[in-house]
């Protein structure tokens, strides 16, 4: 079975899912992950069975996969078991397979000048209840169907999308969110050595410093969860409107196998009281904790609350998933993912609301799968600036994705080891973080690793260097910033014909970062 949903309004593209019956998905009574929900010896019995894949922690779901000969049985028990609230196929991505899940709710954008009215009496008509209004996009509701309407979400979606009133419609899709990483020693600082090697592939950050800090400039890192007690975020204002998109509270702290926000915060504006410095020392950290997955409307409720709580610069490390970098025949490699209309407009509303009007600046990490970053919808969405990789010496990051949406690259770790296991950056407190693996417990360096990398480490970078961009001039618009960007870059591995006529690269954007010269052009 086929089943259909429409971004883009009815003029947009038709995108297709396909039933699946090598996958379950689960949901509990109780909200809690099925794997931790209390089950009838048979029912665990069953779940023992199937392998867990997607976790939608908030709500109390996961995917499994197994034969379908489990699934279908499990389901049966399942269905039996008062714990469970749903037992059902899941759906996958026609190209790669992945799984993607529904959730009974959609997205409604009524068309401008439409009577509130109106809007009500259509969505009662299709027995669709306002769970919240959604302001930055017009006149937008996230709405929920009956429970027990299933796939018929698609349909229903569909119907309301062809009716005069309603300009855009697609039910709330969620896929597997994949955090960039791949894998004093700031070499990607300033130039530096490091084991008897000298490392001479950095982004001239260190000398932007005399010029402009970060000073005035908010950060927003919307990722997995923060450690606001570590010691390099600790100074008095440092951190200002933490949030956790997912949960509704103004508690970012990490949670089981949170890790990577805090990481990426610490590339981007870390203090370097302590042990390791952000490229925009001086800059204020709004830390968004989002454990939502892909496409939910949590995701396009966390850059609204950036965007109206005084940020300036939105990170965001996390996007569909890659396929293997190393593995040409990776499935994943040929999945196209588009972005919803929900995220697509809160997005815009931060470029065009954020900042009195001036815009929100928005970076995203182009992804780990040496892949195309062009069938990605989130980061090549022209609102955002794409960032690549490049290595320390100076050559595009094996992993790093390729393509037209490229902007820019800034320094991160390589695919293989090379001169430097990857970015020295702020690590959780104790040993709960990256540094397990690198530091001896105990040891007062465990605050910090020596490891993180990927794009997720290059696009906070990035984010730390507009920081310093709007920190000498705040009169800049997003697209302004974005132009300082493109003009202060590097052309590292010019030799081998790597740039366009326009200047641009498939590989590395527009070149390397050049913090200093992007403070002298602002």
């Amino acid at each position: 079975m086929v089943l259909k949903f429409r971004y883009g309004g009815k003029r947009g593209d038709d995108h297709r899912l396909h039933v699946t019956n090598n996958m379950l998905v689960v949901r509990s009574e109780d909200d809690h992950l099925p794997v931790n929900t209390a089950l009838s010896a048979r029912a665990r019995r069953a779940l023992d069975d199937l392998t867990p894949v997607v976790d939608v922690a908030h709500v109390g779901v996961q995917v499994f996969t197994a034969p379908s000969a489990a699934t279908q049985r499990a389901r049966t028990i399942f269905e039996k078991e008062k714990q469970i609230r749903f037992a059902g196929a899941a759906l996958r991505d026609p190209t790669s397979g992945a799984p993607v899940v529904y959730t009974e709710n959609a997205f409604v954008k009524f068309r401008d000048g439409t009577a509130e009215s109106k809007c009500r009496a259509l969505l009662a008509e299709y027995n669709l209840s306002i769970k919240q209004k959604v302001p930055y996009a017009g006149l937008a509701y996230f709405v929920g169907a009956a429970e027990g309407t299933g796939r018929k979400i698609f349909a229903l979606t569909s119907a309301l999308l062809d009716e005069d009133k309603v300009e855009l419609c697609h039910p709330e899709l969620i896929r597997r969110r994949s955090l960039r990483a791949a894998f004093p020693q700031q070499w990607h600082l300033k130039k530096t050595i490091i084991d008897g090697h000298t490392i001479n592939a950095h982004a001239n950050v260190e000398a932007a410093w005399p010029i402009a800090d970060g000073r005035g400039v908010t950060i927003a890192v919307i990722d997995d969860g923060f450690d606001l007690r570590h010691l390099e975020f600790r100074s008095r204002g440092k951190i200002v409107s933490p949030h956790d998109a997912t949960h509704g509270t103004d508690d970012p702290s990490p949670r089981t196998r949170d890790r990577h926000g805090h990481a990426c915060a610490g590339v981007a504006c870390a203090n370097g009281f302590r042990g390791a410095s952000g490229v925009a020392p001086k800059a204020k950290l709004m830390p968004i904790r989002l454990s939502s997955q892909l496409g939910s409307q949590k995701e396009a409720d966390a850059f609204v609350w950036a965007a109206d709580h005084g940020a300036d610069v939105i990170s965001c490390s996390w996007g569909p998933d890659d396929g293997d970098w190393w593995d040409a025949s990776d499935p994943l490699h040929r999945q196209v993912t588009p972005l919803p209309d929900s995220t697509r407009l809160a997005i815009r509303y931060a470029v065009t609301h954020g900042r009195g009007g001036k815009g929100c600046v928005i970076f995203w990490a182009a992804g780990n799968g040496n892949e195309s970053v062009d069938k990605d919808g989130y980061a090549s969405n022209p609102d955002v600036i794409a960032v690549a990789a490049c290595s320390d010496v100076g050559k595009r990051s094996a992993y790093s994705d390729k393509g037209r949406a490229l902007w820019c690259s800034f320094p991160s770790d390589d695919g293989d080891p090379s001169l430097t296991p990857g970015i020295w950056t702020t690590d959780l407190s104790g040993n709960a973080g990256f540094n397990d693996r690198n530091i001896k417990k105990g040891d007062a360096k465990g605050n910090y690793t020596n490891s993180f990398g990927g794009t997720s480490s290059a696009t906070p970078g990035a984010a730390g260097v507009a920081a310093l961009v709007l920190s000498k001039n705040p009169r800049l618009r997003w697209y302004e910033v974005k132009n300082i960007l493109k003009r202060c870059c590097d052309r590292i591995d010019a030799t081998r014909n790597q740039y366009d006529a326009n200047g641009h690269s498939k590989k590395y954007g527009y070149g390397r970062l050049n913090a200093k010269r992007a403070v002298q052009l602002a």
